[in-house]
């Protein structure tokens, strides 16, 4: 399950950062200056799939990664305003990467057993025996 929250909190925030600095920008800098970028062309028809295609990709990650950061949530008994925080920092670009790191520190730092440190270390452990 933690690595599961990882892989999924990095995929939404990378696709979020992609939407918001990709996608969207070639898609509607048509309407800001039409000069530089024609309806049309090559360029915005990029961008309207990436919001197409990355943009329902990212919708449906992000309900997995709320589904699973939620049941971290509960395993680890994070506060309530806690757990809010890491949710909604999932959906601002840059920000998700704070969050995620923020929650994977207090899971290290709290619950070792579900890190899998506490295996590390068992395992490395009787290595040495």
């Amino acid at each position: 399950m933690f690595l599961g929250y990882k892989v999924l909190a990095t995929v939404v925030g990378l696709s979020i950062i992609t939407l918001v600095v990709i996608g969207v920008p070639l898609k509607y800098l048509h309407d800001l200056w039409p000069s530089v970028l024609p309806e049309g062309t090559t360029g915005q028809r990029l961008g309207a799939d990436i919001n197409l295609y990355l943009g329902t990709a990212h919708g449906f990650i992000y309900m997995a990664f709320v589904l699973l950061a939620l049941m971290l949530a509960l395993s680890c008994r994070w506060p309530f305003g806690f757990t809010i925080v890491t949710l909604v920092c999932g959906t601002v670009p840059f920000l998700s990467f704070w969050a995620e790191r923020r929650a994977i520190r207090r899971v290290e730092r709290e619950h070792p057993e579900i890190a899998g440190h506490a295996e590390q270390r068992t395992g490395a452990a009787s290595g040495r025996s």
